[in-house]
């Protein structure tokens, strides 16, 4: 079967925000910002990084704001996914979601999706987010 570019549109009603995620600079600029919130703050967050990415998770005033950073949500026809709150694919998301999951086979959801840049991660290791642990990944990261 021959694969297909599933592109993103304006979503109609965003979607509130669940996850924000920083992709290069920006993923240090929001472990920074992150870094300047107290202890009690932190632990509203539950964290995942790779090299490149950080992904913070927690209810929408808990999140912090960074320049550029993407926001991701929960569409409830879609609930392994976190997709751009503004931003939904141009095919029905159940069938978006059942598509990347068999794609991702053996990868734990939730999965978020960037659409640009185009990424796909799992965000299930997710862990309580503190200052020891931004700091450590901000040193590794550099």
């Amino acid at each position: 079967m021959p694969g297909f570019v599933v592109a993103f549109e304006p979503r109609a009603v965003p979607l509130d925000p669940v996850c924000v995620v920083g992709v290069g600079p920006i993923a240090r600029a929001l472990a920074e910002r992150a870094l300047r919130n107290d202890a009690r703050e932190l632990a509203a967050l539950r964290g995942v990084a790779s090299r490149t990415a950080l992904f913070l998770l927690g209810e929408p005033e808990a999140l912090p704001w960074v320049d550029g950073a993407l926001y991701l949500g929960r569409d409830p026809d879609a609930p392994l996914l976190l997709l751009p709150t503004q931003l939904r694919p141009n095919v029905p998301v159940e069938s978006f979601e059942r598509a990347l999951i068999r794609r991702a086979a053996g990868v734990e959801p939730p999965l978020a999706v960037l659409a640009e840049p185009p990424l796909l991660a799992s965000v299930a290791g997710a862990h309580p987010t503190d200052h020891a642990r931004l700091r450590a990944w901000l040193g590794e990261s550099s």
